[in-house]
């Protein structure tokens, strides 16, 4: 078995390859197919089929985005969280989807790329619904962790036999420093989380957004001490900007009707 680390649109990418096969560890965005496509064909000089397997850890752009197109391009299988209720859901989950889709676009402005349709269903219709201690189908040294607080469903994938974990969003690498996502939706699930993966002390942790890690005890005390102990989500944060700026249009008042 071996890894191959892939630069995506917005974050990096981890394709399993086995001789008979590979496997996606996460869905992706849409902008990212065309250069799996390209790895798998020119780089690996296997057919774009080989790969059977998509993993989708959450259901943001990045990870689920392309999830869909590589089922219809491949053949391969999506596994996600078995879950009853679709993550973007409601009217609600309509706006959540849109923001998220608004996010990543920002996240790729930032980094310099190019801009690109990164439009994907906001519902996810996997071949395979797994829970904690599942063995992946079709890749059984591969087993599933649930690591939710980043959203209720986030999955993390455990080899033993190659003392690896990816663990998608779980954290991310900002200015050399392991800091928590945007958003937290569950903090204490989340902490738990974080021990759960500090504990399979695994010796190679890869992360989304940061490549391979050291997630050390000082890595895990930092983490703990800094992420949010209340939900911060979208509409959070959006409410929290709603109040200031009404504050500051009342004290803007207040101070001129005073002069």
């Amino acid at each position: 078995m071996q890894v191959h680390t892939i630069k995506g649109y917005i974050q990096t990418i981890y394709l399993v390859e086995y001789p008979d096969k590979l496997m996606l560890l996460d869905g992706a965005s849409r902008a990212d197919i065309p250069y799996l496509k390209q790895f798998i064909e020119e780089t690996l000089q296997r057919p774009f089929t080989d790969l059977k397997v998509v993993v989708v850890t959450h259901m943001h752009p990045d990870h689920a985005g392309g999830a869909h197109l590589l089922r219809k391009k491949t053949g391969c299988k999506l596994v996600s969280a078995d879950k009853d209720k679709d993550w973007y859901s409601g009217f609600d989950g309509f706006l959540m989807h849109l923001t998220d889709l608004a996010l990543a676009k920002w996240m790729a402005n930032r980094m310099g790329a190019r801009r690109t349709l990164l439009w994907y269903p906001r519902k996810l219709n996997p071949d395979y619904k797994v829970t904690d201690g599942d063995a992946i189908p079709g890749f059984e040294d591969w087993r599933i962790i649930e690591t939710p607080g980043h959203t209720d469903r986030d999955l993390s994938l455990h080899c033993p036999s190659q003392g690896m974990v990816y663990i998608g969003d779980l954290m991310v690498m900002v200015k050399r420093k392991l800091i928590a996502p945007f958003p937290i939706f569950h903090p204490n699930k989340y902490r738990q989380s974080l021990q759960r993966i500090y504990d399979l002390d695994s010796p190679k942790v890869l992360a989304a957004h940061g490549g391979e890690v050291s997630f050390d005890h000082e890595a895990l005390t930092h983490l703990l001490d800094t992420a949010p102990r209340r939900p911060i989500t979208h509409w959070r944060v959006t409410k929290i900007k709603a109040k200031r700026l009404v504050r500051s249009v009342w004290l803007l008042g207040f101070l001129k009707r005073k002069h």
